[in-house]
């Protein structure tokens, strides 16, 4: 069960009542950052930030400590031990900026909270959204947007290396998913209207259709699919034309986190103004 941001707010209360806390620690802030979170989530974000506080000698937890805690909750651990050429790390660094870029010049995409090279899970790097309120309902105009923030990371390795990698196609099968939602479940195409499409693969088992009779024709299928093509193609081109007009951001963008390895959602913002980040570890 997620929890929303009053609950969220109270559990954690509940949870840090039994480690010390820093002053700079704002249990509303990192329930505002945390949507999504169950109270398992938020139990384990504050023994994690609790141990790492430890691992550093500390006698209090700090909002640093949280920050970590909640980056391994969210996006994995992290394998400083993965060692990546300095080709691979030239890649994700342009490829992770792309998404970020595209994110933060797009009204409706959700704000962009970190931008990453070093590698968790099965990511070599991450850029990472957050959502300034919790959303029960998402807009199509959201979707759109998101679908073109799935394509920035691509759209950046073309742009700049010539090339792409697979390191996109997690994003590709993402933005595939949800314009394919767009289209069959959520009403959201102009061409094939309010209408709900079972998906071609929904009722598959084996190959056979388990005695469910078709719901659409397979002429209607060829249409989703066109459709669903249409729009995964618009917003490569709107990620294209966005990275193509701004390509200093993206070398800025690239270039910082190759040598901070991770920017912050200020370093991300001063960049975009046509700043720039102060050197050193983040």
């Amino acid at each position: 069960q997620r929890a929303d941001l009053n609950g969220r707010h109270g559990i954690l209360k509940v949870h840090a009542k039994k480690v010390p806390l820093s002053d700079d620690v704002d249990l509303a802030t990192i329930a505002r950052g945390t949507p999504g979170f169950s109270g398992a989530d938020l139990e384990i974000l504050v023994n994690e930030a609790a141990l790492y506080a430890a691992r550093q000698g500390k006698h209090k937890i700090d909002k640093s400590d949280f920050e970590y805690a909640k980056d391994k909750v969210m996006m994995g651990a992290e394998r400083r031990s993965m060692l990546l050429s300095e080709k691979e790390k030239e890649t994700t660094a342009y490829h992770e900026s792309g998404h970020a870029l595209v994110a933060k010049l797009l009204p409706h995409a959700d704000p962009v909270h970190k931008l990453t090279i070093v590698p968790r899970g099965m990511a070599l790097g991450l850029m990472q959204q957050l959502p300034e309120n919790d959303k029960h309902t998402y807009t199509k105009s959201y979707w759109l947007d998101q679908l073109a923030v799935f394509f920035g990371g691509r759209v950046a390795e073309e742009l700049i290396f010539n090339e792409t990698t697979t390191g996109a196609s997690s994003d590709i099968e993402r933005a595939t998913e949800i314009a394919r939602r767009m289209v069959c479940e959520w009403g959201m195409s102009e061409k094939l209207g309010p209408v709900h499409y079972s998906s071609k693969d929904e009722h598959v088992f084996l190959g056979r259709d388990l005695g469910k009779p078709r719901e659409h024709s397979e002429s209607m299928q060829v249409e989703i699919d066109k459709e669903v093509k249409s729009i995964l193609e618009s917003q490569y081109v709107l990620a294209k034309k966005i990275i193509s007009e701004n390509m200093e951001k993206l070398h800025k963008l690239a270039k910082a986190v190759l040598e901070k390895e991770t920017l912050d959602a200020g370093d991300i913002e001063a960049i975009i103004q046509g700043g720039s980040v102060a050197p050193g570890a983040a």
